[in-house]
């Protein structure tokens, strides 16, 4: 650990990763923190409790910045299954591509992927915000319950598949929706979300108009014999 100016860093290549999220779990924790040289580690600042900004510089692997409250985490590189899963606040900013499960079972807090996201990006999805610079993979928003994605590319098969109340915008094209997923009116309450989100993430000239808005059609909110084969 060293301390620059401030911030304190840290190396993945001379200091274990469990002495790095300990240190992390810190009482009355403040401050910026680095971590240098993550080389696709699993379980990069996970469980961050506290209103302390995290720099990841490099690649990570599965689970990075799971379960954060409070803390503000960028990751300089690509991250593996499951980035900002069960996040309850906060914001995760993923400058490259994320595989599956991006945001996976979030509360809260806001996730910025500014490339690609794999399949099953915020599948179960509970709250959080999620903005996707690039495409995303099938399945996303899988039983999606509360929350807004935003997808800036193409989404892949089966979007939104047995969605809640979560809100989908998509600027691009859609392979095939999901049971019970369908395409709704933007109104300017719609619109005016939207923007809030793309410019919160950084996506600020987007045209609102160019997006579509998904969401549920509620047909599988109580089970009727001629549904069953959607279940």
């Amino acid at each position: 650990m060293e301390q620059v100016i401030g911030i304190t860093a840290f190396d993945l290549r001379v200091t274990g990763l469990r002495d790095v999220n300990t240190a992390l779990h810190a009482p009355d924790l403040a401050g910026e923190f680095v971590i240098a040289n993550p080389a696709g580690a699993h379980n990069v600042a996970v469980g961050l409790d506290a209103p302390i900004k995290v720099t990841i510089d490099g690649h990570v692997g599965y689970y990075a910045a799971g379960m954060n409250k409070h803390a503000e985490v960028i990751v300089n590189g690509n991250a593996g299954t499951g980035v900002a899963e069960n996040m309850m606040s906060g914001s995760v900013w993923v400058k490259g591509n994320a595989s599956q499960s991006a945001g996976a079972t979030a509360h809260g807090g806001l996730l910025v992927i500014e490339g690609s996201a794999a399949a099953r990006c915020g599948i179960s999805m509970k709250g959080v915000d999620i903005v996707v610079g690039g495409d995303v993979g099938h399945m996303s928003a899988f039983m999606a319950q509360a929350g807004r994605l935003v997808i800036r590319g193409d989404a892949g098969e089966a979007l939104g598949d047995s969605i809640y109340e979560a809100r989908l915008y998509v600027r691009g094209d859609v392979a095939s929706l999901g049971a019970d997923c369908v395409a709704k009116p933007m109104r300017p309450e719609h619109h005016r979300e939207l923007e809030q989100l793309l410019k919160a993430a950084g996506f600020d000239d987007d045209d609102t108009g160019s997006y579509t808005r998904y969401g549920s059609a509620r047909s599988l909110y109580h089970f009727h014999v001629d549904n069953a084969a959607a279940y």
